[in-house]
């Protein structure tokens, strides 16, 4: 009988590549999505035909037993998040909200209808912000500098509280930066590859950015989603590291892109202040060797071709926009 599993956030970037892997895999798939009044299908329009969208949100506990009990599901894969580093600065009530107690409430309703489901939280890189060892571990100390990494830190325990107090299958992927054609254009990698297109369509003449230094372990979230399967396919929940181990700064994801379409990126790319954050994390890197170990995963795209095919993505874009609408500048 083929596994069912629930999605929240399925309309985003890493969902929709996690519903690609589940339906090859024979997997029923329910995306849970928030009710909103404009069309947030784009990631997975070509698989609306292949899953059950249901409604729900992670600030509304009923809607969240609604979910669980109509999806009945064997595996629940958790998200779902305001996961904007800089918007949590602006929001920080809705941040904790829902990407932190979010977390409890999903959890209470697989408990109360569905015990025996497997359940995955993405846990993430944030956490360590002011890093307190390079590179980090699943047992490196959380220091999070926004309040986004705090709510993170927040479902991370919360999900480790439940595994240990109802003996529930819960473990958590602490992911580090993971970039796609299929990322928001609020995230810098996005802002960047979309902005180099525009520029040498002629639709643009600058980028701007906060900090070039901050350096990320940065990989392809088609990679991660198998990570984040795997998971949840051990005999027994643990937490696992998810990265490169290497890192980039922004600056070299800067010159890669602006290099594929043959710029110079010192000509176009000017430093703002706006966009610098309140307190940054300089540097992120993992030591992903126990997945790498136990789970047998590891990144297959490496950086410089992460990078260009966002270019890419994004040229391809401009392209199918040129004898029409044009695109919407990222502003974030």
């Amino acid at each position: 009988m083929a596994k069912s599993a629930l999605i929240t956030g399925i309309t985003g970037q890493d969902g929709s590549y996690l519903a690609e892997l589940l339906l090859s895999k024979g997997y029923t798939v329910f995306g849970m999505v928030q009710r909103q009044a404009t069309d947030p299908f784009e990631n997975i329009r070509h698989l609306l035909d292949q899953v059950t969208i249901v409604t729900g949100d992670l600030s509304d506990t009923s809607s969240l037993l609604r979910a669980v009990d109509q999806s009945q599901p064997d595996e629940v894969y958790n998200l779902a998040a305001q996961s904007f580093v800089k918007s949590s600065f602006d929001l920080p009530d809705m941040t904790g909200d829902v990407t932190g107690v979010g977390v409890t409430r999903m959890l209470e309703a697989i408990r109360t209808v569905k015990p025996a489901a497997r359940f995955y939280q993405a846990s993430s890189s944030e956490m360590f912000g002011k890093v307190l060892e390079t590179p980090q571990k699943e047992t490196t100390p959380f220091y999070p500098r926004s309040p986004y990494g705090v709510a993170k830190v927040y479902g991370h325990f919360i999900t480790v509280n439940y595994r240990e107090s109802y003996d529930m299958f819960a473990c958590s992927g602490i992911l580090f930066n993971h970039e796609s054609p299929r990322r928001g254009y609020e995230f810098v990698t996005q802002k960047i590859a979309s902005t180099v297109a525009y520029i040498k369509e002629g639709l643009a003449q600058e980028l701007r950015l906060g900090n070039l230094d901050a350096q990320r372990d940065w990989g392809f979230a088609g990679d991660y989603v198998e990570a984040m399967w795997l998971m949840l396919q051990q005999d027994t929940p643990q937490d696992y590291v998810v990265g490169t181990g290497e890192t980039h700064s922004v600056q070299e994801f800067v010159e890669i892109a602006f290099n594929h379409v043959g710029l110079d990126w010192k000509k176009y790319v000017k430093q703002d202040e706006r966009f610098m954050r309140p307190a940054e994390v300089d540097m992120l890197l993992a030591d992903p060797s126990k997945a790498k170990r136990e789970l047998n995963w590891q990144a297959k795209v490496q950086f410089p071709e992460l990078a260009t095919m966002m270019v890419d993505a994004a040229m391809e874009r401009v392209a199918r926009f040129r004898s029409g609408a044009v695109p919407t500048l990222p502003v974030a």
